[in-house]
């Protein structure tokens, strides 16, 4: 039986070197960090606010002796404590990490995304522990090489349905690859379907992408996509808030996700079912005022159901259809503008109301005299023979058995 009740793993024995980053956090504080972390799940708005008022260390203290008001959080406490001591969880953690590679990020780093300091001043209306302890992180585990607040700096999220139908995978394809070739970082979550999709689209366009997981950065999850995992903790960022080794416990998705909603500059859903965790996070990034986009689908399909009443419910989510659409969206004004989608061009769309009047007055096949097209476009003859005469130039008219017929190529375009 494990003493230490946690998810990291055995404790490697006697002590070693760890590293640490740079930064002017002390490793007391690091490691208190996370210890809270593990005691109480991250976004805990009592522990964040304890810790932003008097320190990480003095808030671990207080969690311990069980000086806490919030009942809930106290019987969580006494349960985690029970099963092992928090601060060598944490050295062990912190141990476990250094073998890994990956390096614990804090506030105090220079690396630290600030963006996600916006969940402080977060709130939502809907009811659950889920949608209330929904504070910044404590800390953040990294796996890659890339400075975190660069990465996360110029970012878009694309998340959707773990049920991908083709439609969804094609349009998330095509977004994610076009971000990451103009230099966006694209976000998503690790998962099978949109997820997965939005990540290899990244990696295939020799772009940067980050994976915010739902477990320790060393336990891929979906372990189906752990090649793939891999391949972004090599070429771009794993990050988590919880410790490696950590389990993906269910409700640990939707805790993540107002760190995908905080952390980017706007975010995509391409597919999402009634209820689906991307509706979910898209809750959290109308909540910060982030640029919210969707990608509108068949209505026959049940995997574009919550993207359709996203779009109806909430007016300040942006529909959109591919690329340049999300390009708009979250650059630079006046940065991606693009023209309205039209036809292809045609010599009859400069056309004077007059002209276009006779043109359409021509018969489809044969001839007609001046007289006929005049009574039937109802113009005067003048006004039709000088009309004519500007047709014939244009090409879209022609002089035939003693009257007007369609130039060949206007017949052939013509509706």
């Amino acid at each position: 039986m494990r003493r230490d009740g946690d998810d990291t793993g055995r404790m490697p024995p006697g002590p070693a070197p760890v590293h640490r980053p740079a930064g002017s956090a002390s490793d007391e504080d690091r490691a208190a960090r996370v210890a809270l972390t593990w005691l109480a799940e991250p976004g805990n708005r009592t522990v964040w606010g304890l810790v932003h008022a008097a320190g990480a260390p003095a808030t671990l203290d207080r969690l311990i002796r069980g000086d806490i008001s919030d009942s809930a959080l106290r019987d969580a406490v006494l349960a985690r404590s029970a099963a092992g001591d928090p601060r060598r969880l944490a050295d062990g953690a912190l141990r476990r990490a250094d073998r890994l590679g990956a390096r614990l990020v804090v506030p105090d780093d220079a690396e630290w995304p600030v963006a996600v300091g916006d969940l402080s001043r977060m709130h939502l209306t809907i009811g659950g522990r889920v949608n209330q302890d929904t504070r910044p992180p404590l800390c953040i585990w990294v796996r890659g090489t890339r400075p975190l607040h660069e990465a996360l700096g110029r970012s878009v999220a694309v998340v959707g349905a773990r049920a991908a139908t083709g439609y969804g995978t094609h349009a998330t394809t095509e977004i994610a690859y076009g971000l990451a070739e103009r230099e966006w970082t694209v976000v998503s979550g690790g998962a099978f379907g949109i997820d997965a999709a939005a990540h290899r689209a990244a990696l295939a366009a020799n772009g940067f992408t980050v994976a915010v997981l739902a477990s320790g950065v060393d336990r891929p999850y979906p372990s189906g996509n752990a090649a793939l995992l891999e391949q972004i903790a090599e070429r771009g960022l794993l990050i988590s808030e919880w410790p490696p080794g950590s389990e993906p416990l269910r409700h640990r998705f939707l805790i993540r996700n107002r760190v995908i909603a905080a952390a980017t500059r706007g975010t995509v859903v391409v597919e999402a079912a009634a209820r689906s965790g991307a509706v979910q996070t898209m809750s959290r990034v109308l909540a910060l005022n982030r640029i919210a986009m969707v990608v509108p689908g068949p209505v026959t399909s049940a995997m574009s159901v919550g993207c359709h009443e996203l779009l109806r419910e909430h007016p300040q989510t942006r529909l959109v259809t591919g690329l340049s659409h999300v390009l708009e969206e979250v650059g630079r004004i006046g940065e991606h503008l693009t023209e309205p989608p039209r036809g292809p061009d045609h010599r009859r769309d400069g056309l004077d109301e007059e002209s276009a009047l006779v043109l359409e007055a021509v018969p489809r096949r044969g001839v007609a005299d001046a007289e006929q097209l005049a009574a039937k476009a109802g113009l005067g003859l003048r006004v039709v023979l000088r009309r004519l005469s500007l047709l014939e130039t244009t090409g879209l008219v022609e002089r035939r058995d003693g009257g007007f017929a369609l130039a060949r190529a206007a017949r052939t375009r013509r509706g």
